[in-house]
């Protein structure tokens, strides 16, 4: 047995798992001779959405392509914002109780910059200046990058132009405000962007996700690893998931939302659930109902996950942290670090579905979020899945040294 005393995280989605994943995958194992412990999105994530490949599929995934030990992120971080999504993930890591090295893809690959910058986002001065640019009526994001301008230079500011620097700050931020034993290391992203592809870097994964929904393959496109699951995936008819085949559920569940009800989504501000009611009352189609939610200052994205949280359910006031570890899959040497870990952790470590049982209070609706998630993430896919996934799936453990080809 190893004697683990330090290992490497990584915040994931994987959906799907592409080149640009097992880069960083490989990236964390040879720079810094740790175990990788990934904290992974259960069935739904950041973009408001179904994940293509439940979360089972997507993490023993992750185990053949160079992961150790994969931990689920619960729903109501991985389908919330970057801030959300990146404490509840920080959190995870630093809660297993010794030090890790947290690494992430961003456009600059340079986490020192990111980490200073995410320190001047918590000063006062900054979020004075922020306030100051809300009250003209701009999108946070357009406020965020003025007042860094005006505090840090254009240079600085230019950092928050792109996705993953932005995931990369928030990281960082989780870090400082949680005080956690992590230490941020980014490599150069190495994935063409959201919206290409690109024979040297590979297809981002929304094209991805794209090409399985319209039917086509991705043989040769992604790890030969995560292909092989993928294809047992949709030779199972779990795959691809959407959302859009509970359309007619998720509006069903909205028109007989009131206002009162909709005013304890997560995420709202400034009278938003009005404007969501409203919407409800108009629309009949879900890309018309994020049609009339968005505007300039409320981007699709948040619209997506207004809509997401409340088909599953999800409603203030939710748990700052994570309150528990849900393991989904594993390899022998994360086998080893668990039993280092379950030592370490300051947090329940739940491997089967029975561990639930321990949990009380607040932790205990977490997991029930997280069961009732999984029963609706069931009817997303091509074939009906029934309910209690939850139940029946075990940790998946691979039993061979990861081989990406």
């Amino acid at each position: 047995m190893g004697n683990y005393t330090a290992f490497s995280g990584i915040i994931c989605e994987y959906n799907p798992f592409h080149y640009g994943h097992a880069a960083l995958l490989s990236a964390a194992r040879e720079n810094s001779g740790t175990p990788v412990v990934c904290i992974m999105s259960g069935n739904f994530v950041q973009r408001g959405d179904a994940a293509i490949l439940n979360k089972w599929a997507r993490a023993e995934t992750a185990v053949r392509c160079g992961a150790d030990l994969v931990f689920e992120l619960p729903v109501s971080w991985a389908a919330a914002g970057a801030e959300r999504f990146a404490s509840g993930g920080v959190a995870l890591l630093s809660a297993l109780g010794i030090p890790c090295k947290l690494w992430f893809g961003s456009e600059c690959g340079d986490a020192g910059r990111l980490f200073r910058l995410a320190a001047v986002l918590r000063t006062p001065e900054f979020s004075e200046l922020l306030q100051m640019n809300l009250c003209k009526g701009i999108s946070f994001a357009s406020a965020r990058t003025e007042a860094i301008q005006r505090l840090c230079g254009e240079e600085t500011a230019a950092l928050l132009y792109s996705a993953n620097n932005i995931l990369g700050i928030e990281y960082c931020k989780a870090i400082l405000e949680q005080n956690a034993n992590l230490t941020p290391f980014s490599i150069l992203r190495q994935q063409a962007n959201h919206d290409q592809k690109d024979a040297c870097f590979g297809w981002s994964s929304s094209l991805l996700r794209e090409e399985l929904c319209k039917g086509n393959k991705l043989h040769d496109i992604i790890p030969s690893p995560a292909e092989e699951i993928l294809l047992q995936e949709l030779r199972a008819g779990r795959a691809p998931a959407t959302l859009d085949r509970l359309e007619c559920a998720i509006l069903s569940t909205l028109r007989s939302a009131d206002r009162e009800t909709l005013s304890h989504l997560p995420d709202l501000s400034e009278g938003l659930e009005n404007r969501l009611y409203a919407a409800i009352r108009k629309t009949s189609s879900l890309s018309a109902l994020y049609d009339a939610v968005t505007t300039k200052r409320y981007p699709r994205a948040r619209a997506r996950r207004l809509v997401l949280s409340a088909f599953l359910g999800l409603h203030t006031p939710l748990p700052k942290f994570p309150p528990y570890l849900r393991l989904l899959a594993m390899n022998r040497t994360g086998q080893e670090l668990l039993s280092v870990l379950k030592k370490t952790a300051s947090l329940p470590i739940l491997t089967r579905y029975t561990d639930a049982a321990r949990l009380h209070g607040e932790a205990a609706r977490v997991f029930e979020e997280e069961c009732r998630a999984s029963d609706l993430y069931a009817l997303a896919s091509p074939v009906l899945q029934p309910c209690g996934t939850e139940q029946r799936t075990s940790v998946r453990i691979v039993d061979f040294q990861a081989s990406i080809r």
